[in-house]
């Protein structure tokens, strides 16, 4: 027998899913509702995942070098001189690397189907196929051709909104909304952003996270994030950052204006019978920083991983035990990352008081080159405990200094 998977959603964590899936020789199949999709999303990536999915240069618009943190009374501080002159955090437009990753799966072997997948039966015994129903679109219709398909093994990687996880019953999760505008800046004013990305914290710009400007090829991104999901409420922030960075973003026009989902934290069920969800399906963005393409990819890698080796490379239909093995190795690797950034933003993204603090923190050398690391490898780097000491200090004292201990 060849085992036979389906993989729902061919952004990062579905594409990585059906590329490793493809070259093990496993009859892969890759549905994507919307092949042109440019999914709303800041776009930062860090420096491992160039090496480790192996990213061409054309993938990354510009190499941010140096970040500023602006707190509620615009205090700026400029972090990035403790990265060395290969660092950076890479920015990319989604539009540009889903499309990469899911051409570079369709290569290696997997079928892609440009199709809308709309129902799942679930088969009754421990060996029955699964069978999707899809609209198949690539007559170029919106409306498409009924299809089904089946196979023995489903991999959900279709977004906040996952249908999949739906089907499986895998319970709902709290999410943000991020909301961003795509601007286009006069030549004086992009040459700003070269390689510089901004972040914005305040009441003013987001009750519970931040707002940012990233640099993108020929434009900049411009928005805010809050779990509170209320649309007048949204409006009003990312008037907040536009006012905040108003001279920065002079003579500016808007060529995008964009809005998606973010989970909170991963659903109560990720696997259930030979269904597995990979990242946003799963719920795989962090706190604090809300990143998620690289937690995307890794997630799917590891799930196609799992399947390849417990299926004897194809050999075997895996069953949900084996599937969970590989939530055991991911919350094994990931789970302490997801726990430190929850704290933080608790911690920090309570008031505007914790915010100057944080700010302030951020001012420390020896707490940027912790973050930097932390960030680029996606390793809870150990400082020595001197350091640590010394960090932990001036984390007190700035929450002090702020009066931000105050209940």
């Amino acid at each position: 027998m060849t085992l036979r998977v389906a993989v729902v959603g061919s952004g990062p964590a579905g594409s990585s899913a059906a590329e490793t899936l493809a070259k093990a020789g496993i009859e892969t199949y890759l549905i994507e509702r919307k092949l042109d999709n440019a999914k709303p999303c800041g776009g930062a990536i860090p420096l491992c995942m160039v090496g480790e999915f192996d990213l061409p240069p054309e993938i990354i618009d510009r190499r941010v070098r140096k970040m500023k943190m602006i707190s509620p009374s615009n205090i700026e501080v400029n972090i990035g001189s403790t990265l060395k002159d290969d660092e950076y955090i890479g920015m990319c437009r989604r539009e540009v690397l889903d499309g990469f990753l899911r051409n570079r799966a369709a290569q290696c072997g997997a079928k892609l189907i440009n199709g809308t997948v709309h129902g799942l039966d679930i088969p009754s015994n421990g060996t029955g196929a699964y069978t999707l129903h899809y609209a198949d679109h690539s007559d170029g219709s919106l409306e498409g051709v009924a299809k089904s398909l089946q196979v023995d093994l489903v991999i959900g990687a279709d977004g906040a909104n996952s249908r999949i996880a739906k089907a499986i019953d895998a319970g709902d999760y709290n999410y943000a909304i991020a909301f961003q505008e795509r601007i286009r800046l006069p030549e004086d004013k992009m040459a700003y952003y070269e390689e510089l990305a901004e972040m914005y914290v305040g009441d003013d710009v987001s009750p519970d996270f931040y707002a940012w400007v990233f640099p993108k090829y020929d434009h900049v991104a411009v928005g805010t994030g809050t779990m509170k999901v209320n649309k007048a409420l949204i409006k009003n922030l990312q008037a907040g950052i536009r006012t905040r960075a108003a001279k920065r973003l002079e003579g500016g026009e808007i060529i995008k204006v964009e809005a998606h989902p973010i989970p909170e934290h991963p659903r109560p069920r990720r696997v259930v019978g030979r269904v597995a969800l990979v990242g946003d399906a799963a719920g795989y963005v962090t706190k604090s920083s809300g990143e998620g393409i690289y937690f995307a990819a890794k997630s799917g890698r590891m799930c196609a991983e799992t399947i390849v080796e417990l299926s004897n490379n194809g050999q075997r239909i895996p069953t949900e035990d084996d599937l969970k093995v590989y939530l055991k190795r991911w919350d094994r690797k990931y789970g302490a990352t997801y726990k430190v950034l929850d704290l933080l933003q608790t911690v920090f993204y309570r008031s505007d008081a914790t915010r100057e603090a944080f700010v302030e923190m951020c001012a420390d050398i020896d707490v940027q080159k912790l973050t930097f690391d932390s960030y680029l490898y996606k390793t809870v780097v150990p400082a020595n405990p001197l350091v640590q000491l010394k960090i932990t200090a001036k984390t007190i004292g700035s929450l002090l200094r702020g009066n931000a201990l105050a209940p």
